[in-house]
């Protein structure tokens, strides 16, 4: 499938957060008292509903716990009591407003920004997608042999043995989808499109434990939906919750250098990198995401991605458009 298809599970809108000067003065004001008072002091104060969510966020769900390994290229992260963020995430994506079903001849525009490893400089890229994967559109490059700056239409055709979807087929998949936690798991995890999916030619597939597909799947929809109905949304980060191993840190950056929420979960095989999902502080959208390699990745011997290593991407703007060209 081509990387314009793929690039539609990284999307989703964002504003700045709280920086670490407020949050970390407030940590340490209250580790005395949740040391006394035990965890569920934090649970209860989330409840508290005259706190603004930046301020409940960090008074409910920082916990007495050392930060992650900070290598010297990222900024100082705080981990932070998973189950209080998705609970807390749930109640705000709950109280969000119903966005209108695109038709299947509008477009969607996305506008990202990707920084490579081992790279300083940034790529922006503008795609619009035709709701119903009929076409796609970018702007020409001169390296491409096309105009600089001329839209570019074409007709796509779905490859049959990919796992993408169009964005109309992802909505009926989504919204018959249960909104009860537990049932909604069951239901990725049974999900025979997400267990059959697509795989390299010539090598055998790997069988996906089903809390790894559960956390993938959902992370998938979260990051790439813009019309998610807002009881199915909170559902997922409910759901979430129930998945072992999910882990969210703060102070997590995108390509843009926003600072948010990093939502990642510890694997069952090796792996060299960490994988993190931003989402904003307070309103829990989607901001972009981040591999960061925790130890040399090697090639025949040969080192290709060294450790502490970046690979980012920020989402700068994600609408429905009623042609391509247009950005609002």
């Amino acid at each position: 499938m081509d990387d314009d298809l793929r690039s539609l599970r990284e999307w989703r809108a964002e504003i700045p957060e709280p920086g670490q000067e407020w949050v970390i003065p407030q940590r340490r004001r209250m580790l005395t008292r949740i040391r006394g008072r035990g965890r569920t002091l934090g649970r209860r104060l989330l409840l508290v509903g005259a706190l603004g969510a930046a301020a409940a966020l960090a008074v409910t769900t920082l916990r007495p716990e050392p930060p992650a390994p900070n290598p010297a290229n990222t900024p100082p992260l705080v981990q932070l009591d998973a189950g209080v963020v998705l609970a807390h995430a749930a109640e705000v994506a709950g109280r969000r407003k119903s966005a209108q079903v695109p038709l299947p001849t509008q477009w969607h525009y996305t506008k990202t920004l990707d920084k490579q490893p081992n790279s300083d400089a940034a790529i922006t890229h503008e795609v619009w997608m035709r709701y119903d994967g009929k076409q796609s559109a970018h702007l020409g490059s001169a390296r491409l042999g096309q105009k600089e700056g001329e839209l570019v239409i074409r007709d796509v055709r779905l490859d049959p043995g990919d796992d993408d979807l169009s964005s109309q087929q992802y909505d009926v998949k989504l919204r018959a989808l249960p909104t009860d936690p537990r049932k909604l798991l069951a239901k990725v995890t049974a999900d025979r499109h997400w267990i059959e999916g697509a795989h390299e030619e010539g090598v055998p597939k790997s069988a996906e434990p089903d809390d790894a597909r559960a956390y993938r799947v959902i992370m998938l929809y979260l990051s790439r939906y813009g019309s998610m109905p807002p009881r199915l949304e909170a559902a997922m980060y409910r759901a979430l919750a129930l998945i072992p191993g999910v882990r969210i840190e703060q102070g997590v950056s995108d390509a843009a250098g926003r600072s948010g929420l990093g939502i990642w979960r510890e694997e069952a095989f090796d792996v060299p990198y960490r994988r993190y999902y931003i989402l904003e502080t307070g309103t829990y959208r989607y901001l972009g995401s981040r591999m960061l390699w925790l130890s040399d990745e090697s090639w025949d011997g040969r080192v290709v991605v060294p450790k502490g290593a970046v690979w980012s991407r920020a989402l700068l703007s994600s609408v429905i458009v009623d042609r391509p060209g247009r950005r609002s």
